[in-house]
């Protein structure tokens, strides 16, 4: 019999209060605690308790402004706003869990490498090395204006920038001081060896770091490496530096052909395109039946807001949907009617006029895989998309916070760990020791190793 592929699982959300456009309304979501420290134990204590490997902590430091030409749809319906500053959540939520990883964006444009490589190291430390950080390179024009720019870099010039930014990274985390540089001699009284730690002297066409790095390694050196640009560029940026990547394409072949991209850009940088593991998100909704699952996904779709729909859209796409039209919606929203029930209404009627409305509600809960049913069949999804897909794991996105991920442990888990899909115990080590069972720090194949 063949060996089933062990899947990973993510949870998927942000520092905010909507995962999901207008659900914030819904009287079983609990977003609005979102300020809190007890929110976030809590989540983290039921993802441990489901055998969760990380909790991807997505960010944006614009406001979504497209639709309408106003940001005022996006904070009525808190579409990504109001969003605290992820980084803060995780020493909270480490001290009280002992295995669970965390993943936090953080951009390149607008972080500074030498002040963002100490935060992710002290992290590192806190947390006993279960770190991971999502590279992303920033595309919002609001973003551009509130730090001072008059527009927004274009994405050649925000990749050239991120990848001499992971040049300088690697040489803060990778060499500036030596695995045995701390030497904690009370004896002769010399906590770290000065001929062991040194100046990294970069100079570059971005970026002038000629020091050392301010912490001392922590258990990874280098935090674990996610990034979600699926451009071209994005692409060729992953297949360079990436560890984990996050994609959200809407079906079985689109996601085959991104993995399978991404894997031949690796070995052409002298990768070992195994080494690189692939999650798209899945946001389940699940019950014991299939009847009661779809009649809790009528429920929360009473309380999806078009208008944030669009606003999403908007920030995503940079289309205005107010001003597109419906019939530029409708393309936009056919790439990602990943039930085919698009196409099968129009099959029985082929002169349906689509409201506004309608168009909405088929990614109301996002351009992910949406599967409702009973735990079976979403296990069965899983295990069918990463047979077709060769994809490693799945980021699990919320519709009600935290009841879908709760639903997810409590229902769907069991079931894959029954399958031999899922871990039922976590390995010892460090988050990066987990994912590949190799050591904390980073492969000898991998760019950044070999500074």
């Amino acid at each position: 019999m063949t060996k089933r592929k062990r899947i990973f699982l993510n949870a998927i959300t942000h520092a905010g209060v909507a995962p999901a456009p207008g659900l914030w309304a819904h009287p079983d979501d609990q977003g609005h605690r979102f300020g809190t420290l007890g929110y976030w134990t809590e989540l983290a204590k039921t993802l441990e308790r489901g055998r969760f490997d990380a909790l991807f902590l997505a960010d944006m430091l614009g406001v979504p402004d497209v639709y309408e030409g106003s940001r005022d749809a996006a904070i009525r319906q808190a579409i990504q706003i109001p969003l605290n500053d992820p980084g803060y959540l995780v020493p909270a939520m480490a001290a009280v869990t002992e295995h669970l990883g965390f993943a936090v964006t953080y951009s390149t444009t607008y972080e500074h490498p030498y002040a963002l490589a100490r935060k992710l190291s002290t992290l590192d430390h806190l947390t006993k090395g279960r770190i991971g950080w999502n590279i992303v390179t920033s595309a919002l024009t609001s973003a551009a204006l509130n730090f001072g720019l008059s527009e927004q870099m274009d994405k050649t010039e925000r990749y050239d920038r991120a990848d001499e930014y992971m040049e300088v990274a690697y040489k803060l985390w990778q060499k500036s001081w030596e695995r045995d540089a701390v030497v904690a001699d009370r004896e002769r009284n010399v906590y770290a060896d000065p001929s062991k730690v040194r100046d990294i002297g970069h100079e570059g066409r971005y970026f002038r770091v000629p020091g050392i790095h301010l912490s001392e390694p922590s258990p990874q050196r280098t935090p674990v490496l996610f990034q979600a640009g699926n451009s071209e560029r994005g692409r060729e940026f992953a297949a360079k530096h990436a560890e984990s990547i996050y994609i959200n394409t809407p079906t079985i072949e689109a996601t085959k052909a991104i993995v399978a991209d991404i894997r031949r850009r690796a070995e052409r940088y002298g990768r070992d395109p195994s080494r690189i593991l692939f999650y798209p998100k899945l946001t389940p909704i699940m019950a014991r039946t299939e009847t009661e699952a779809q009649s809790k996904y009528e429920d929360y779709l009473r309380y999806s807001s078009a208008e944030g729909v669009l606003a999403l859209f908007g920030a995503w796409s940079g289309i205005d949907f107010a001003k597109a039209g419906p019939e530029k919606l409708r393309e936009f929203v056919r790439k990602f009617d990943t039930r085919g029930t698009m196409a099968r209404i129009e099959s029985e009627d082929p002169e349906k006029r689509w409201t506004t409305q309608e168009l909405a509600n088929f990614c109301a809960f996002g351009t992910s895989s949406l599967q409702i049913g009973t735990p079976e069949r979403i296990a069965d999804e899983i295990e069918l998309y990463v047979r077709e897909t060769g994809v490693d794991g799945f980021s699990i996105g919320q519709i009600v916070q935290p009841g879908t991920i709760r639903d997810f442990v409590d229902l769907v888990v069991p079931e894959l760990q029954r399958r031999g899909l899922v871990q039922k115990e976590y390995a010892e080590g460090t988050y990066r020791d987990k994912l590949f069972g190799e050591g904390p720090y980073l492969s000898v194949d991998h760019p950044g190793a070999r500074v």
